[in-house]
């Protein structure tokens, strides 16, 4: 089994996602114009698969070993693809099945999760197709946590949230709402009243920086910022706003702001009682058109250097948005109790040689950056207050400390998410609802749910030699043009049928694997002559095993193999054949095409 495990690992999309989607298999079922298949791949792993083939981080694309070539596929853009076909966006007619019914049996146990975003409502789901009895106590009126509090709508449609979570309580979960930690329950009830508890409480607390005028009116927290703009409230930021921070939460700070207008309209329009988001958009126009607000992102790093998407950065530039790189801030200059700018200090660099964060300063590189507003992106906290004086053990960051399996230091209490590892991706806060699921139930008697490695079914025939995949640029993710975007519709549009097809061809099926039978090689090498990048070699079998002398071995450089089967069709033994792996995350019973 730890052998076979290999091939899971081999699978570079599916070994970086946190809950372990096998990106290939839905990209190839695409790419072959089986859509349901495709999304049943995606959303087995996924509760959430519709709002992440919006929003997620995609650390499958950072590990797609198309990128070695020229550019990784486009995954998150296709996963949007297939679920807006058969996802929660399809209405009936699409393919969620029994992932929407309610179990098929009834447990007595009973769950309480402390959180209603993805983390708390990943377990949920879970647990509760298990058949568990769940109750989410959630601290505001709503669910979906960052999800809709830090997410800006122009990324991700407040609809489409709300379908997925439908889905899930629809299932039979209760839900508490404003019910907070620490103000309405405790722990100690919690852990009375239920079998197990999860705490999946986010991380909404802003950082801020201690400096001079850091107190000063116009000085925000960017998620705190974030939090209100999305809750409907008016914030007043002035004409000139400067970001302070390089990440994905500075970049969501200064993208919200250039549409500052819109929201504050719309907030209006809900406090009067009155209006839509058309009415919003209608007054908003002209003030977004002229260009007035001036929004710009001040961060330590170089361009290159800052941790934010490329996408993203790329994006808050199509918009206007300025970057000042490589200033810090030294202090806040302050006017009659409000911040009129930042005194800043030059960078000479971010990081040690060791590559870690040690900035160093310029002290005789100094200059003022006027600004009405203020935005600090430098970072989240957990509140652990809430947990009261007998919670669990936090850890030296300030969060919720756990062991491997998730546990607290508190009998039958787990914690995951941003209250166990502080701010993380969304797919990572799905991922750890997940696992802690899993661990909850097999605590309570159920089955383990461990991580299983797939099997190697072998394919009759494979052919891709006529085929001009590897040849194929990477199609663009279709956004709307840069004037039209006064609103809050979402900037991305999604691909055509005609692009998710060109675009899904490209991918090199690394699920597919090259197998080679020992017994009938006869080590004629013409599979090496043939190989067009020169990864196949016969070496002396020392140097793969030193315990090994005096024999021969072939070897495969997996990590640029484009799966042409050059090899397999030139092997005159056919000792050369290719298997199909079905690893984690790919629906075994509908089969796989190939």
């Amino acid at each position: 089994m730890e052998k076979l495990a290999f091939f899971d690992s081999n699978i570079p999309c599916l070994a970086a996602c946190p809950v372990h989607t096998n990106a290939g298999v839905y990209v190839a079922a695409i790419a072959d114009g089986d859509d349901e298949l495709a999304y049943l791949t995606a959303r087995l792993p996924n509760p959430f698969a519709s709002v992440c083939g919006r929003v997620c981080a995609a650390p499958c694309e950072d590990a797609c070993r198309r990128g070695e070539i020229d550019e990784p596929v486009a995954i998150r853009a296709l996963k949007r693809f297939v679920t807006e076909r058969h996802g929660v966006e399809a209405g009936p007619k699409g393919a969620l099945g029994s992932f929407a019914a309610p179990p098929p049996v009834e447990l007595k146990e009973s769950i309480g999760i402390v959180g209603g975003g993805p983390a708390g409502l990943s377990a949920a789901h879970d647990l509760r197709r298990h058949g568990y009895q769940v109750t989410i106590y959630e601290a505001t009126d709503r669910l979906g946590g960052m999800m809709w509090l830090g997410i800006p709508e122009y990324r991700l449609d407040r609809e489409l949230i709300r379908k997925e979570i439908d889905m899930i309580i629809g299932t039979g979960v209760e839900v508490r709402f404003n019910t907070q930690l620490g103000r309405d329950i405790t722990l100690e009830s919690l852990q009375e009243d239920h079998d197990a508890v999860f705490l999946a409480i986010g991380a909404t607390l802003g950082r801020g920086l201690d400096i001079e005028g850091h107190e000063a009116d116009g000085v925000l927290r960017a998620i705190e910022y974030l939090i209100n703009v999305n809750r409907g409230f008016k914030v007043d930021v002035g004409d000139r706003i400067l970001v302070i921070g390089g990440g994905d939460v500075a970049m969501d700070v200064a993208r919200t702001a250039v549409r500052a207008d819109v929201y504050s309209e719309l907030a209006e329009a809900r406090t009067a009682g009155r209006g839509s988001l058309a009415e919003a958009l209608d007054v908003a126009r002209t003030a977004v058109r002229s260009g007035a607000r001036e929004v710009t992102v001040m961060s330590l790093e170089a361009r290159n250097e800052m941790p934010a998407s490329p996408f993203e950065v790329e994006e808050a530039a199509a918009e206007n948005i300025g970057f000042i790189n490589g200033r810090g801030p030294k202090r806040l200059v302050v006017k009659d109790g409000r911040v009129t700018g930042v005194e800043t200090v030059g960078v000479i660099s971010v990081f040690d040689d060791d590559g870690r964060f040690a900035p160093v300063f310029d002290d005789g590189d100094v200059r003022i950056i006027e600004a009405d507003t203020v935005v600090l992106a430098v970072g989240q906290a957990v509140d652990t207050a809430a947990l009261g004086a007998d919670g669990p053990k936090l850890s030296p960051r300030g969060t919720i400390g756990v062991g491997d399996s998730l546990t607290t230091s508190l009998p039958k209490v787990w914690a995951g998410g941003d209250a166990a590892h502080g701010p993380r991706t969304l797919i990572e806060a799905i991922a750890d609802g997940r696992r802690v699921a899993a661990n909850i139930h097999e605590a309570l008697g159920g089955a383990s749910l461990a991580y299983q490695s797939g099997s190697m079914i072998e394919l009759e025939q494979f052919h891709r030699i006529d085929d001009d995949y590897d040849r194929l640029p990477r199609v663009d993710v279709p956004t709307i043009a840069t004037d039209r975007r006064i609103g809050l519709a979402e900037v991305e549009t999604g691909f055509t049928e005609e692009q998710a097809r060109c675009e899904a061809r490209r991918c090199l099926r690394c699920f597919e694997n090259i197998i080679l039978d020992v017994d009938e090689c006869v080590l004629c090498g013409l599979c090496a002559d043939v190989c067009p990048l020169d990864l196949i070699a016969l070496v002396p079998s020392a140097e793969v095993d030193p315990e090994i002398v005096g024999g021969t071995a072939l070897t495969l450089d997996e990590r640029a193999c484009i799966r042409c089967g050059l090899c397999i069709e030139r092997c005159p033994p056919r000792a050369l054949t290719m298997g199909v792996w079905s690893g984690v995350g790919v629906p075994v019973e509908m089969g796989v095409k190939a």
